[in-house]
Formats: structure tokens, C-alpha cells, sequence
């Protein structure tokens, strides 16, 4: 598991029904492209989040692929409908096989 790895969302607490919504996300993590060495010549192991995805209520609603050319502390921002009350989830997969998630819920005003 990488070190200091901190999923963070921001997503409205309430939202009208059919009303959409910006959401946006961010993940604290070194972001190693496995091209780089270190001081003593040898090959920085790839270590990457290399898969996102946000589902609401269990319906996907965006799911990106990441390849090691993605910058340091992966930042994403995109639009979602919210036709009901519910639960985002945010699910970040690393190549180390951890995987970091979080949830917000969105209820209707």
C-alpha cells in the first residue's frame, strides 16, 4: 500500500431531484511512472492509481483508465444527475492491489 494515500470528495449534500450536480475528486498519491531512477541507478517501481470510478446507487457513472503519464495527486471533476435520493460511491485502485474508497450521500431538498 503507498504511504499518505488520502481520497478526498466534494459532492453537494442536497440536490433537486433530476438537478445536476459538479462533483469533484482528488487523491494524494506520488503517482511513480516506473521510468524514473533512483540515486543509485536503479528502475523506480510503476506505482500509479491506474482505475476510477464513481457510481450513484450502484449505477456507474464515470470509470476512467489511468496510464503512468497522469500527474501526482490525480484530480478529476465532472457533472452527475441525481434523479433520487442516494449514495455516490468513489473507488481508486492502485497497482499495488490497494484499493481506496469513499462515499457521499446526496439527499433531495
Amino acid at each position: 500500500m503507498a504511504e499518505n494515500v488520502r481520497p478526498r470528495v466534494r459532492v453537494p449534500k442536497t440536490a433537486a431531484a433530476g438537478e445536476v450536480i459538479t462533483i469533484k475528486s482528488l487523491i494524494s498519491h506520488k503517482m511513480e511512472s516506473g521510468q524514473r531512477k533512483d540515486g543509485d541507478g536503479n528502475v523506480i517501481p510503476r506505482s500509479i492509481i491506474n482505475r476510477f470510478v464513481c457510481a450513484f446507487n450502484g449505477e456507474t457513472v464515470i470509470d476512467v483508465t489511468l496510464e503512468a503519464a497522469v500527474s501526482t495527486n490525480p484530480f478529476f471533476e465532472f457533472e452527475a444527475v441525481v434523479p433520487e435520493a442516494g449514495d455516490f460511491s468513489f473507488t481508486w485502485y492502485d497497482d499495488d492491489g490497494s484499493v481506496y474508497e469513499e462515499t457521499k450521500s446526496v439527499a433531495i431538498a
